[in-house]
């Protein structure tokens, strides 16, 4: 088990090690009929929180109902928020912790404004992850 971050910048890393964790499930994909595509690992991000957190199965439904409910009413009413599937991911994986009782509002609030005002940051530490092109780096 993960402890929780403390700062935003700390949140980074973790954020950009979930989106990696999510990314390696993309060769699996066909295997059970999904095509892979990283616009949508967003799904993911609240499986990936229980998993980081230690915390049993049984509380996914939480974490998923806080991720998909916050994604579908911002991206209702802030067109466009979501076109970078980086954010899409760091927003779900952040309101999967404040679903799973793990943080504050004002906490998710915090880090996406560090995030949202140094996206190039989120791509970055994604990237030194899974190695140019998506090609995961050994």
């Amino acid at each position: 088990m993960r402890p929780i971050p403390k700062t935003p910048k700390a949140w980074l890393t973790e954020i950009a090690a979930a989106y990696h964790d999510a990314h390696e499930t993309l060769p699996f994909m066909p295997l059970v009929d999904v095509e892979p595509n990283e616009a949508d690992l967003f799904h993911l991000a609240p499986h990936v929180a229980i998993k980081f957190r230690g915390l049993p199965r049984s509380r996914t439904k939480a974490a998923v109902d806080a991720a998909l409910s916050s994604y579908v009413a911002t991206k209702d009413h802030v067109p466009g928020a979501f076109n970078n599937p980086y954010l899409s991911f760091a927003f779900c994986y952040l309101a999967s912790h404040f679903g799973l009782g793990l943080i504050k509002h004002e906490e998710v609030d915090d880090v996406m404004t560090f995030i949202e005002l140094k996206p190039a940051d989120l791509g970055k530490a994604i990237d030194r992850l899974i190695g140019p092109a998506g090609n995961k780096v050994a």
